[in-house]
């Protein structure tokens, strides 16, 4: 009997249905191709520290870090009806074909299933990157053998036990640290979602502590023997070194800006074309989809969360819509260029204009960029399949499934080609610069992006003109010039600019930042190892941790979708060591997971590093340094909170981290008594029973 064990109830019953003969039983659909089965996801949790040893079932300091010698799972409760009929068709069958999602993920819920019942049984591999019945069979037919997932399985075994090693021990030690300065909270950290949440704690004090500074641009306009144009004056290295400029190189002293300006304006006035390049640049077209793209591109576009754009992308996957939503990648298979006819040919119906012009004006000839089979590992970009979208869809749904659509059709349209003429001007010893763009082949920019054309004539045959991007490009065609050519001063303006805070983050541009981890680590060397990295968290993860940290009150959604830290958060970051709160670290650890899923590393070696980092990070909580609400008395020899309780002398005050600091004082009028006498010797403390030192402690 062949067993196909697929990961979640709609995905089996898609594959059942492409079978033939489907036949619902109880927990599984029989076809004429074998038996189909289904798990919840991750059916097998990993146990609770009690379960390892029961004195874990409290949250004592003195127990961390907690450090499994053998790795135990457990059935959820919740589907131990469902894991108990797939054991036994395990029992049964003869062959297994494992049909979990195509990544990390889905590779590890079946494997540990099979791993934890001792399967002996041959295991193949079935990569569903899409529910239609055509895609479903074509992976039927090219069934791989499991054992070249491997390394893929052991990546998510690091993953799942690293999580649980910083989140376990982590969030013990700094919630005790901070029971003891008073602070009735417990504190969640993960590997991942800690430094994101320090990415928006930081970036609120930016913006609170930003202020705003004045700086100057220079922009001198030229006349030459074939017409006037406008550049930019560009300080020399040496100039930049003046205080007058600061960091970015603006130039933040108006009266030495107007002391240029009146230099510039005196004669004699001719200068000359120190150099003029016309290079032709080629741009292509944005790569279709992967999960945090689309989550950024619909954040922009729409403003939806992370999260509604995930539950809309699953949505359309199951409707057979589009391809795996939790996608990774931004690339196409060679082998399923030849759909492109098909698929742009149902988009042409489409009832949003734009797409339908992107798709009639598509020609299923072009290959891009896209189609890469390099760029391919288990799935491939998200892209619509041939089924027809021929029924109303829900706002969210409609909009995401557009999205989608455009970039998969923007891939069958021509180059953007223009020429870039890049101009320096040599004038007093100084340097101005100025570029502009005539298009050659508008290309996909004719349907994707309307650019402003400065020739408005409909029947002229001279190229249009891009809209400039910066102050460097000029908002007319330049004048024909050439190296060497003579020019003429005509005057100088002085336009002032101000500084502006980097902009706060919601959802959408939080997962960019995820993503983009590289430009927020500590640490400029590793700024330049990270570059490629795939950022922190995965592309299924990103948008539940991001909630997390909401629903835990960590984050609050403001105004217009801004996410903003809650007292919560600047206590437990302010709290924590560098090491956890900025992504270097982790984001290391998520190269490495990757490096894991290519055979590079072991599992051991990466779970060594995890236990030493732990084991550093619990020290540290011993001496965090966590603000003292106000009200409460502090220990003078451990910073901790004194707590008022009761001896064998009546009330005293002592120390929140006994046993380790066993300071105390005397009651005097209700507050701890600094300048009576002091007991720091044992004989002198009455000791908390074991219950009154749990109930201080534990959050059990």
């Amino acid at each position: 009997m062949r067993l196909y064990i697929a990961e979640k109830p709609s995905m089996a019953r898609e594959l059942a249905a492409c079978l033939k003969n489907p036949v619902p039983k109880n927990g599984y659909i029989q076809t004429d191709a074998g038996i189909v089965t289904w798990l919840f996801g991750h059916v097998l949790q990993q146990v609770e520290p009690d379960a390892y040893d029961p004195k874990y079932k409290f949250w004592r300091t003195e127990d961390l870090p907690i450090v499994p010698k053998v790795w135990q799972l457990q059935v959820n409760p919740k589907a131990a009806n469902q894991f108990d009929i797939v054991k036994k068709l395990i029992a049964k069958a003869d062959e297994i074909i494992h049909a979990g999602d195509p990544d990390r993920e889905g590779q590890l819920l079946v494997d540990e299933v099979l791993d934890f019942l001792g399967n002996t049984k041959p295991v193949k591999r079935i990569l569903l990157n899409a529910l239609d019945a055509e895609s479903i069979l074509r992976a039927n037919e090219n069934l791989r053998d499991n054992a070249e997932f491997f390394n893929l399985k052991q990546s998510a075994l690091a993953r799942s036990r690293a999580d649980w090693l910083i989140g376990m021990n982590l969030s013990r030690a700094y919630t005790l640290a901070a029971k003891r300065h008073g602070h009735d909270v417990t504190l969640p950290i993960g590997r991942v979602k800690t430094p994101t949440l320090a990415l928006v704690v930081r970036r609120e004090r930016e913006i609170k502590n930003f202020k705003p500074v004045d700086f100057f641009t220079i922009r001198a306009t030229f006349i030459h023997v074939n017409g006037e144009f406008t550049a930019t004056f560009k300080p020399s290295k040496k100039m930049l070194k003046q205080k007058v400029f600061d960091a970015e190189g603006r130039l933040i002293d108006k009266k030495f800006a107007e002391e240029l300006i009146a230099k510039f304006s005196t004669a004699p006035l001719e200068g000359k074309i120190f150099s003029c390049k016309t290079t032709e640049k080629k741009e292509y077209a944005p790569l279709p989809f992967s999960l945090s793209t689309l989550q950024i591109a619909a954040g922009k576009a729409f403003g939806y969360s992370p999260q509604q754009v995930l539950d809309a992308a699953q949505k359309l996957y199951e409707m057979k819509l589009t391809t795996y939503p939790r996608s990774d990648c931004e690339f196409l298979p060679t082998n399923q260029f030849k759909d492109a006819l098909a698929i742009l040919s149902h988009l042409t119906t489409s009832t949003d204009e734009n797409l339908k012009k992107l798709a009639a004006n598509a020609n299923a000839a072009i290959k891009s960029r896209a189609w890469n089979d390099k760029k391919i590992s288990a799935h491939h970009a998200i892209i619509p399949t041939k089924k027809k979208l021929s029924q109303a869809l829900p706002a969210v749904e409609f909009n995401i499934y557009n999205l989608i659509a455009k970039n998969y059709a923007v891939q069958f349209h021509p180059l953007h080609v223009y020429d870039e003429t890049v101009i320096v001007v040599d004038y007093k010893d100084e340097k101005f610069r100025v570029s502009g763009k005539v298009v050659k082949q508008l290309g996909w920019r004719e349907f994707y992006t309307a650019p402003k054309v400065t020739d408005k004539n409909p029947k002229s045959k001279k190229s249009p003109q891009l809209k400039p991007l910066g102050e460097d490009e000029s908002e007319t065609p330049l004048p024909q010039m050439k190296t060497g050519d003579t020019v003429t001063h005509k005057k100088s303006a002085l336009k002032k600019g101000v500084t502006k805070p980097p902009p706060p983050f919601t959802a959408a541009s939080l997962v960019q930042g995820m993503k983009d981890i590289h430009k927020y680590v500590k640490n400029p060397d590793a700024q330049k190892q990270l570059k490629d990295v795939y950022g922190i968290g995965t592309e299924a993860t990103r948008a539940a941790i991001i909630d997390d940290l909401i629903n835990r009150e960590f984050l609050r959604v403001g105004k217009k979708k801004i996410l903003q830290p809650t007292e919560y958060a600047y206590l437990l970051i302010d709290a924590l060591p560098d090491e956890m709160t900025y992504p270097d670290a982790t984001a290391v650890w998520e190269d490495k997971l990757h490096s894991m899923s290519d055979g590079e590393g072991t599992l051991e070696n990466f779970l060594d590093g995890q236990v030493n980092f732990t084991r550093e990070l619990v020290e540290a909580a011993a001496t965090a340094n966590f603000a003292t609400p106000e009200g409460s008395f502090t220990c003078p020899n451990c910073g901790s909170v004194l707590v008022k309780r009761n001896g064998k002398n009546g009330e005293f005050w002592g120390c929140k981290n006994y046993p380790r600091c066993r300071t105390s004082f005397d009651d005097k009028d209700g507050k701890p008594d600094f300048d009576g006498k002091k007991f720091l010797s044992a004989r002198n403390y009455v000791p908390m029973s074991s219950e009154e030192f749990i109930a201080m402690t534990s959050d059990d």
